[in-house]
């Protein structure tokens, strides 16, 4: 995600300039003929073309917010997350009555938990966008750890070795991470270790890491509704194929050479239906991995830092920084 920096125009020029490119060839072929072939007909009254158009904008406006609406639900759970892991922090401390042995390896058993999450939602779907020419191009500029990195290896600070063969064995290795807290909660509970009415809201904290995983599950594994952007697509391309045609009609009216105008104008007004379209397709998916989406690894280590420090750990992980104004 760009850490709060705006785009310039000159890098969202950059990222439509294929659009662009196309939207140049859209507009100077029927210019192009309708000059020197003479093929005055191909100029068509603008009055069906805007009806297209006005039915594209309200599509596309819908798109958009739909898909910012995914986007803010992600971050929002996220920002749940962060703040049930420091709960869960504070009791671990306050709640468990054991050695800071213990505390720790509760602490940490949530960061492998943490860890396991995030991978699990930087797996690819078949439907999300990375695989895009413009994605590709922007990869370099940024790293996506869990593609670079092993969640094994990841695990192994956090875990006994038991453990880590135990969660490897397991195929929703977040969920089965919770179970293993909640088993070590009720062995404390049994021993004493934990007055009831402490475990119960302990335990709570458990239910509420449940309740945000499966919302993030929800909108990992539920795209945008594939009939809504097809549809969103043809109808932004279709207007825009029009466009030139009617333009033709108009800019003739003016004046004799005015006509010229058509090809500026179609890149201008195409260009900014096609970039509406690409905003709501880059915001579909926001735990894919792409650098606008939800910075779960950067929050995670955050998570991970605080609970730490909670407990006068010496040796605190390093927050991660952004790479080109772009945190993952």
């Amino acid at each position: 995600m760009h850490s709060g920096r705006q785009y310039s125009l000159k890098e969202f020029l950059i990222w439509t300039r294929r659009d662009i490119y196309k939207l140049a060839a859209i507009g100077s072929i029927p210019t192009l003929a309708f000059y020197f072939l003479d093929w005055k007909f191909i100029a068509i009254p603008w009055v069906p073309i805007a009806l297209i158009g006005t039915a594209a904008a309200f599509i596309v406006g819908f798109k958009n917010t739909q898909t910012y609406n995914r986007l803010w639900e992600a971050r929002q759970i996220y920002g749940g997350i962060v703040n049930t892991s420091r709960t869960l922090g504070i009791m671990t401390k306050d709640f468990i009555e054991a050695d800071k042995k213990i505390h720790l390896e509760i602490i940490n058993r949530h960061c492998a938990w943490l860890t396991a999450m995030r991978f699990q939602l930087r797996e690819p779907r078949s439907w999300e966008n990375l695989g895009k020419s413009y994605y590709i191009e922007y990869s370099q500029f940024y790293a996506i750890d869990e593609r670079n990195s092993k969640l094994e290896e990841e695990l192994k600070q956090y875990l006994s070795d038991e453990e880590l063969i135990y969660i490897l064995s397991k195929k929703n290795r977040a969920t089965q991470l919770i179970s293993l807290q909640s088993k070590m909660l009720k062995q404390l509970a049994d021993e004493g270790k934990i007055e009831n009415f402490r475990y119960i809201e302990i335990s709570k904290r458990l239910a509420d890491l449940y309740d945000h995983q499966g919302k993030c599950e929800r909108i990992k594994n539920f795209p945008y509704p594939r009939q809504f952007a097809s549809i969103n697509l043809f109808f932004i391309w279709l207007f825009v194929l029009m466009l030139p045609f009617g333009m033709l009609n108009e800019f003739q009216k003016i004046g004799k050479n005015y006509f010229w105008l058509t090809i500026p104008f179609t890149i201008v007004v195409g260009w900014v239906f096609t970039s509406m379209e690409k905003v709501g397709e880059s915001t579909e998916n926001p735990f894919e991995g792409n650098p606008n989406d939800v910075p779960i690894t950067a929050m995670s280590r955050t998570i991970e830092i605080d609970l730490k420090d909670m407990f006068d750990e010496a040796d605190l992980p390093k927050p991660l920084t952004p790479i080109n104004n772009i945190l993952m």
